[in-house]
């Protein structure tokens, strides 16, 4: 299925446009099953969902008892630091909601990376089976990663686990991340992108020639659900004189 985009303003249209996407999900996944499955990502735009998620013009339409949340990807850090996926969600989100404690499943960056990538990918087997999740939110680093799958690295082949550990050698560090083929699986794929200093990288993903190993986010295809593309008009090209 062809990837749809929708172009909106600015950044902070970006973050609306995606909480109107979300609420909807919600709703409408709450109503025919009885619960939300949704994988948040790392960065400063989903930032800005979150905090408006969080307010009550979007909080109070959500029933949070039945809302799952998970992550794309996180870093392999405490849940308490300044770098954590997890701890920017819970401050800017998670704590603002009447989410219960136990519906949210971080990935633990502070244990043996490979050992988090196991526990992290039995969890969603246990919860998924063969299915995946409702929505997925992604984004792109400048590079074309998302998630933590970054280009050149082991994670991009991995075809059998929902969770791996990736080691990024341009970082010198681990991370771990949800794989391709799991992603794939989701309902419905949001990529969040603003800044004119993405629009050369956005055009090359969506128009140049499929080299996923340089351009991870390439991988992103899902199998029969819906991908969206939410991009301000910097990323989208739109903004050059």
């Amino acid at each position: 299925m062809s990837a749809q985009i929708k172009v909106v303003p600015d950044a902070s249209h970006v973050a609306q446009a995606a909480a109107e996407q979300i609420l909807s999900a919600a709703q409408r996944s709450i109503r025919g099953k009885g619960v939300f499955a949704i994988a948040l990502a790392g960065g400063h735009t989903p930032e800005a969902l979150y905090v408006l998620l969080s307010q009550s013009s979007y909080r109070d339409q959500i029933d949070w008892t039945k809302v799952e949340i998970f992550f794309g990807d996180e870093r392999c850090v405490p849940p308490d630091s300044p770098d954590s996926n997890y701890g920017m969600a819970r401050r800017s989100l998670l704590s603002k909601v009447p989410i219960p404690g136990d519906n949210v499943y971080r990935m633990r960056g502070e244990i043996d990376p490979n050992a988090a990538a196991k526990e992290y990918g039995l969890m969603l087997k246990e919860k998924f089976g063969d299915g995946g999740l409702d929505v997925v939110l992604l984004g792109m680093g400048d590079d074309g990663h998302t998630a933590s799958l970054f280009p050149n690295t082991e994670a991009l082949q991995q075809r059998e686990h929902r969770c791996v550990a990736n080691f990024v050698p341009r970082l010198k560090t681990w991370r771990l991340t949800l794989t391709a083929p799991f992603i794939n699986k989701s309902n419905q794929i949001m990529v969040l992108i603003a800044g004119q200093e993405k629009a050369a990288r956005v055009k090359e993903v969506l128009e140049g020639p499929r080299e996923p190993e340089r351009l991870p986010i390439q991988l992103i295809q899902p199998e029969s659900g819906q991908m969206l593309w939410i991009l301000d008009t910097g990323a989208a090209g739109m903004n050059e004189q």
